[in-house]
């Protein structure tokens, strides 16, 4: 059994895996050296996001059974893609792969605060009046169906190896719950690591209910297309501790914690002009 047969048939397992064992690195890591003073009951927030994250597992499974490992699967079966119209070697092919998709999820994530019909959609995510492992793995089921879609675009179009699909999942996986920590980390450490990954530090910046912070830092995993498409910004105005987490029209704990609140933020309010040119 070769690599790709072996990932292919424990899929679940090593997502799974990966998933538990990063919250709890993260929850540990901020128990011990925690960022900024919780503002909200962790416990409660914790159920409702936790609970987002079960309710769009299911949904995926049940839409989407094979979901992007299936894609690769289907795409590499029929010779879909660039990489399978254009051999090269397995190595370079799963890291080409990796760093195209993580920047396919970049420009998802730009277009979903340019566009306001998405935005209202991703706000759910930007909503939670404070920040924490659990924020990067609470989406609306809307926008993880979506970015589910897109992710098959991507996979048709580059030819992305099945082994290449399932190390990026993990990968975005464990970088979202990563940078989304409420954890301390030396000033000196962060301004090396934040060439290399998305930090903490530098993420919590767009979570900023400030229209122009949270216009910037879009990366989930690696930084560089935010330093090298100007969507970079280094540190938010009030600093870490004096910025306020969240929306500026989403307060209320209805909306911003309980789960069905937060279900229901797509369809609150008028269509309003969010773009991504508000960043000034």
């Amino acid at each position: 059994m070769n690599l790709s047969e072996y990932v292919l048939q424990h899929e679940m397992v090593i997502r799974i895996e990966f998933f538990f064992g990063i919250l709890l690195i993260m929850a540990l890591w901020e128990r011990l050296a925690p960022r900024r003073r919780a503002d909200i009951p962790k416990l409660i927030r914790w159920i409702n996001n936790l609970g987002v994250v079960f309710l769009n597992s299911f949904l995926l499974r049940l839409i989407f059974p094979g979901a992007a490992v299936g894609m690769a699967v289907f795409a590499g079966e029929h010779g879909w893609g660039l990489f399978h119209y254009f051999p090269v070697p397995y190595g370079l092919a799963v890291i080409a792969s990796v760093v195209a998709m993580d920047f396919v999820i970049y420009l998802q994530h730009v277009i979903f605060h340019a566009i306001p019909v998405l935005w209202r959609i991703h706000r759910m995510h930007h909503a939670d009046l404070d920040f924490d492992v659990t924020t990067g793995i609470r989406f609306h089921p809307f926008e993880i169906i979506l970015s589910m879609l897109i992710k098959f675009g991507a996979i048709a179009v580059i030819g992305v190896p099945v082994f290449a699909v399932v190390l990026f999942e993990v990968l975005l996986n464990a970088t979202s719950m990563f940078n989304h920590g409420n954890v301390r980390i030396m000033s000196r450490l962060d301004r090396v690591l934040r060439w290399i990954v998305v930090t903490p530090e530098m993420h919590r910046v767009h979570h900023s209910s400030r229209y122009d912070e949270t216009n910037s830092n879009f990366g989930f995993n690696l930084p560089l297309w935010d330093r090298f498409l100007g969507t970079y910004r280094d540190q938010p105005r009030m600093g870490h501790e004096g910025m306020t987490i969240g929306l500026e029209n989403f307060r209320d704990t209805k909306h911003c914690v309980i789960l069905t609140g937060m279900l229901a933020i797509p369809f609150i309010g008028k269509l309003s002009g969010y773009t991504i040119n508000r960043r000034k």
